[in-house]
């Protein structure tokens, strides 16, 4: 492979995670994020409270995406072998640690969770 292109790097998703798993994986990123955007717009503050919350489950989330690659993949840590390897479980783990924090802090916004008074920056 000389040249990583968009159209290589879905290939390697696809064969990686099943054309199924990988596009209800994209799908649901992108419902999310546009949830997130819609909540940040509409309340037009962050609110600390939820935020934290958000915060705290970070690792939770880092563990299961890299739970998630692991399991499809068929790989454990101990198949680890170099630097990149490492660097590549990583950022899965950021990945999994930010999504899922966007998703709690979303579905904390829109169930209307932590509504008290005084959790905002801005009235």
């Amino acid at each position: 492979m000389q040249d990583i292109t968009f159209e290589t790097l879905l290939a390697v998703m696809q064969e990686i995670f099943g054309t199924a798993l990988f596009w209800a994986l994209v799908t649901a990123g992108v419902l999310v994020t546009l949830a997130y955007l819609y909540v940040l717009v509409r309340d037009r503050a962050v609110s600390w409270r939820k935020f934290l919350w958000a915060q705290l489950a970070m690792p939770f989330g880092a563990v299961a995406a890299v739970a998630l690659v692991m399991g499809v993949t068929d790989s454990g840590l101990s198949d680890l072998g170099g630097p990149i390897d490492i660097l590549l479980v990583v950022l899965i783990a950021a990945a999994g640690a930010v999504g899922l924090a966007v998703l709690v802090y979303t579905v904390q916004s829109l169930s209307g969770l932590g509504r008290a008074g005084g959790d905002t920056a801005a009235p």
